[in-house]
C-alpha cells in the first residue's frame, strides 16, 4: 500500500475485525483518531507552510469584519453586561485573536463583559491558542466537543465557526438500479476498496427526503449526518443570541445537482488537491461541501430563526470590509505594501469563483426580535 501511515494498520485491523466500515467511520479515523488523525496530530495545517489557506490566513480584516457584526449582535440583544463568544474549531486561535483585538479597541462597553470560550477537539492546540490569545488570558476558557454536546453547557452571546462543518465525517451514497446504496470501505489484497451495500441507517434516506433531493442513476453524493447533530447541540446550548457559520458549500438543489456526479469530496495536501482519500491517511485533509439547506431546516426545528444567508463577499462588503480597506489606505505603510494588501483582500471578496463566492455565511438567532444586522444593509449600504 502506497504512502502507508500508522492509521493504515489501525483501520485495516478494524475492518478485519468488524467487516466493512462506513466512509464516515473511515473519515473520522483519518481526521480525528487520537494522536494520529489530521486534526488530532501536531503540525501546521493552514497558511503557506500548511496544506490549505482559509479566509483567516489571508488577512486580519476577515476577523475584524466578523467582530463588527458580532458587536452589532450585542447591540441587537440590548447591550447586555455579559456576552459569551464561542468559537468551535479555533485552530491556532488566529480568528479569535483578530475578533478580540477589534472588540477590545472599538467596543469597550461590550468588551468589559466579554468572555471567550474555545471548543476544541485537539488538546495539543491549547498551547498555541493560549500563546496567540495571551492578551486575553483572563477571559479565555476551553471546552471539549463532548462537554459542548452534553447539554450541560449554556450561554448567551454568539457562537461562530469558520470551516468547521466541511470537516465533519460524512456518509457516501450512490444511486443504483436497485435504489439508493451506501458506499462502504473494505480491504482487498492489502488495499482499501469501496463497495456498495444497504444503507447503514435510515437517517441517510430521511436526510435526502428532508431536502427533497433524488439522485440520478450513477450519481454519488455525501450525506453529513454530523452537521445537524452539531447544530442541534449548538442550538440547545444557546439561550439567547446568534450562531454564525462560515464555510464553503451550497443550498441542497445546487449541492446535489446531477452535474456533481461524483459528489464534492476533496483532499488537500501541501496546497494540492487530491481526489483519492485512501492515500496519506492522517496526513491529508478530507473535506466536503456544506449543505446549507439542511443547516437552515434543522436550525428551525431546533427553535432557531434564519436571519441571513449569502455569499461571503456579500457579507464582507455589507458588514464593513470597505472600512477596513479604507483604514489600510489611511495608514502609514508604504504604497507597495498597500498594493499588496489590496490584492490580498481581493481574495476574500472576489465573487468570480474565488473564496468570496464559494464561501457562504449563515446567521441564525434565538430570542432576538428583528436584529439590525450589518449584513442586511446590502453592498455599499
Amino acid at each position: 500500500m502506497t504512502d502507508t501511515t500508522p492509521l493504515n494498520d489501525i483501520i485495516t485491523a478494524r475492518i478485519n475485525e468488524r467487516g466493512r466500515i462506513t466512509f464516515a467511520d473511515f473519515m473520522a479515523a483519518c481526521l480525528y483518531e487520537p494522536g494520529l488523525g489530521y486534526y488530532t496530530s501536531p503540525g501546521r495545517k493552514v497558511g503557506a507552510e500548511g496544506d490549505f489557506y482559509t479566509s483567516i490566513t489571508v488577512h486580519a480584516a476577515f476577523g475584524r469584519v466578523i467582530a463588527r457584526e458580532i458587536a452589532q449582535m450585542w447591540r441587537s440583544m440590548g447591550s447586555p453586561s455579559g456576552f459569551t463568544l464561542v468559537e468551535c474549531g479555533a485552530g491556532n486561535g488566529r480568528l479569535a485573536c483578530d475578533v478580540m483585538d477589534f472588540l477590545a479597541e472599538h467596543e469597550p462597553d461590550m468588551y468589559g463583559g466579554l468572555r471567550l470560550l474555545l471548543v476544541e477537539q485537539e488538546p495539543s492546540l491549547e498551547s498555541a491558542q493560549r500563546e496567540m490569545l495571551n492578551t486575553y488570558a483572563d477571559r479565555l476558557d476551553w471546552l471539549s466537543p463532548d462537554e459542548f454536546a452534553s447539554g450541560s453547557f449554556t450561554f448567551s452571546g454568539c457562537l461562530y465557526s469558520n470551516e468547521l462543518i466541511d470537516a465533519l465525517p460524512v456518509h457516501r451514497v450512490v444511486m443504483t438500479a436497485e435504489g439508493l446504496r451506501e458506499i462502504y470501505v473494505t480491504c482487498k489484497d492489502g488495499e482499501f476498496v469501496e463497495e456498495a451495500g444497504e444503507l447503514s441507517t435510515p437517517e441517510i434516506a430521511a436526510y435526502l427526503e428532508r431536502v427533497a433531493v433524488e439522485l440520478h442513476p450513477g450519481q454519488q453524493a455525501e450525506v453529513n449526518l454530523n452537521a445537524p447533530k452539531w447544530l442541534a447541540a449548538a442550538a440547545k446550548a444557546l439561550q439567547q443570541g446568534f450562531i454564525l457559520t462560515v464555510d464553503y458549500g451550497y443550498t441542497a438543489p445546487e449541492l446535489y445537482t446531477p452535474r456533481r456526479k461524483l459528489g464534492t469530496l476533496l483532499c488537500y495536501y501541501r496546497h494540492q488537491t487530491e481526489e483519492n482519500p485512501y492515500l496519506r491517511l492522517g496526513l491529508q485533509d478530507i473535506t466536503t461541501h456544506v449543505d446549507f439547506t439542511t443547516l437552515m431546516k434543522c436550525g428551525e426545528q431546533s427553535g432557531l430563526q434564519n436571519e441571513w444567508f449569502g455569499e461571503q463577499y456579500r457579507f464582507l462588503l455589507s458588514a464593513g470590509i470597505v472600512e477596513e480597506i479604507e483604514k489600510i489606505e489611511r495608514s502609514k505603510v508604504s504604497e507597495e505594501e498597500k498594493l499588496r494588501l489590496r490584492l490580498t483582500l481581493k481574495k476574500l471578496i472576489l465573487p468570480d469563483g474565488g473564496m468570496g463566492e464559494t464561501f457562504k455565511v449563515l446567521i441564525q438567532s434565538r430570542g432576538i426580535n428583528a436584529p439590525q444586522l450589518l449584513c442586511r444593509r446590502g453592498i455599499g449600504g
